[in-house]
């Protein structure tokens, strides 16, 4: 069966190049900002390049906080990359010629999304994960496979236990210069620091576990 998934566009870059991903890994695709067409697709992808305060004001442009809660309140799944991922956290601080900035995120995880602390920044290039036993997401690939990053901000710590009854989420690790969240699995909520597009046959098999989940 072929699934339908949604790349939201809200005036992020990088729409393209996660449709064609999308479409090799065997899914039909459509990028839309349409509200109505974003909350029926059995998958919704939530891309982002750039400055988490301008994902965040072009995410409430749309209204793609609203569709990542209510899709979400439905258990449907929400795949969000690279600085789609970091907006879904409760905070980004950003530090510009202002100072320290504070944007609120979608607030779906607890946790801030701050610089990197490393010797060299953007931290741009390959680099391994340490995947969770367990994980989807990363499901059929070994510890050596490298994805492909992109990004100067992340998030360092994650606390987020099990509660009511609920599995705590699968967290997924990287490294540059200091250890920071790599992807995360929380039940229909699934998201990666790193680029799955542009990270060639490995990125080709994270994309296909998770429309194996839809």
């Amino acid at each position: 069966m072929v699934v339908n998934v949604v790349v939201l566009d809200y005036g992020s870059g990088n729409l393209r190049s996660a449709e064609r991903a999308l479409a090799r890994a065997g899914a039909e695709v459509t990028v839309t900002a349409d509200f109505d067409a974003a909350l029926a697709a059995d998958g919704l992808v939530v891309p982002g390049v750039g400055a988490f305060s301008a994902v965040m004001a072009g995410l409430k442009g749309v209204r793609g906080d609203q569709i990542i809660g209510r899709r979400l309140a439905g258990g449907r799944p929400v795949l969000g990359i690279c600085v789609g991922m970091q907006v879904l956290f409760a905070e980004g601080a950003e530090y510009g010629e202002d100072g320290l900035g504070h944007d609120e995120g979608c607030g779906e995880w607890p946790g801030v999304v701050e610089r990197l602390d490393a010797p060299v920044l953007p931290h741009m290039g390959w680099n391994t994960v340490q995947a969770p036993e367990g994980s989807v997401l990363f499901a059929g690939l070994d510890a050596a496979t490298r994805f492909y990053f992109v990004h100067s901000y992340g998030v360092r710590k994650f606390d987020m236990p099990a509660d009511g009854g609920f599995a705590a989420p699968l967290v997924t690790w990287a490294e540059h210069g200091v250890p920071f969240v790599a992807a995360v699995e929380n039940g229909p909520l699934m998201a990666t620091q790193f680029h799955p597009e542009k990270s060639g046959d490995a990125g080709a098999v994270l994309l296909k576990n998770w429309l194996g989940t839809l």
